[in-house]
């Protein structure tokens, strides 16, 4: 089994920040943040694979063969119930660093194994920032171009704005 994460750093310090806390004290995710901490390969976020789930990412995982689709978060947030998945949550530190395809296999909250596979990664933030759909580029005199979305105004590039391929939140 390979235990292997890919971090970015801001990654990484999160989880040094939650091995410190002191309101941390549920042994099984001490546990695996002592695992993953000794797993991790940290680098930079222009670094990262595009196929790594990172915090923020939109994943697509499975649990003992049922599927599921999440935003891996910082925090529990007042949003509607199953579309976040925080990192402070067994589940959700275990795929923070994987690669689609890896499987890390953990002990939950009733003492049982389960196997955790992460199916794909279905936005990333550092593949964003990286792509040509960022919406901020740096033009002439240093200054930022934006492109305005869809619906909100015309795209500064002058061409037509396209239709975008994920269909967002709304669709899941």
């Amino acid at each position: 089994m390979n235990d292997q994460c890919l971090l970015t750093t801001k990654d990484y310090t999160l989880l040094e920040t939650m091995h410190d806390d002191p309101l941390v004290r549920d042994t099984a995710l001490l546990r695996l943040l002592r695992r993953k901490k000794a797993s991790a390969i940290v680098m930079f976020r222009e670094d990262l694979p595009d196929d790594v789930a990172s915090l923020n990412s939109r994943v697509t995982f499975s649990v003992d063969a049922r599927c599921d689709t999440r935003v891996l978060t910082t925090g529990r947030m007042t949003t509607p119930v199953g579309m976040l998945l925080p990192v402070d949550t067994l589940r959700g530190l275990a795929l923070l660093g994987l690669r689609e395809g890896q499987t890390i296999v953990i002990e939950n909250v009733e003492g049982h194994m389960e196997a955790i596979s992460l199916d794909a990664v279905n936005y990333q933030p550092e593949r964003m920032r990286r792509s040509d759909e960022f919406p901020m580029r740096i033009g002439l005199g240093g200054k930022p171009i934006l492109r305005l979305v869809q619906g909100v105004g015309p795209a500064c590039s002058g061409k037509p704005p396209e239709e975008p391929d994920d269909p967002g939140p709304s669709a899941a």
